[in-house]
């Protein structure tokens, strides 16, 4: 679950998740809708990511930079993602992501950056929380 908090410059939104792996699928949603017409997009495609960060806020930050990324260069967009996250020393993410090209008909606004501005990653007794600011 998520959704959208007010913000003067902005987007931000904050996700709340029973595991890691779905509050990761769920920013990634909260990411797209934002910035994309969900309705709009198929999901005739599809575009892997894998990731190894040392903490969940590196893991989340580095995956959305890594759907930015994807958005400006391929000019991609998910509308159903798949994840899934091994935890050693260090976790691992592999994350599927199922969407499409877009068109300009398809973009509500350009992500400029995911900022690291109250951004955060927290374990809650009802499972995960995340606050998510991005630059536009």
């Amino acid at each position: 679950m998520y959704r959208f908090i007010d913000h003067t410059a902005d987007i931000a939104f904050e996700v709340e998740a029973d595991s890691l792996e779905e509050l990761v699928c769920d920013a990634a949603i909260a990411f797209y809708s934002a910035f994309t017409y969900l309705e709009e997009l198929d999901e005739s495609e599809s575009m892997e990511v894998s990731l190894s960060e040392s903490n969940p806020d590196g893991l989340l930050f580095s995956w959305l930079n890594e759907l930015l990324f994807i958005f400006d260069t391929n000019h991609f967009a998910g509308k159903h993602v798949e994840v899934k996250i091994k935890e050693n020393d260090r976790i691992e993410l592999h994350g599927k992501i199922f969407g499409g090209r877009l068109s300009p008909e398809k973009v509500k606004l350009e992500p400029k950056a995911i900022t690291l501005h109250n951004f955060r990653v927290e374990k809650t007794e009802k499972g995960w929380r995340a606050f998510v600011v991005v630059d536009i």
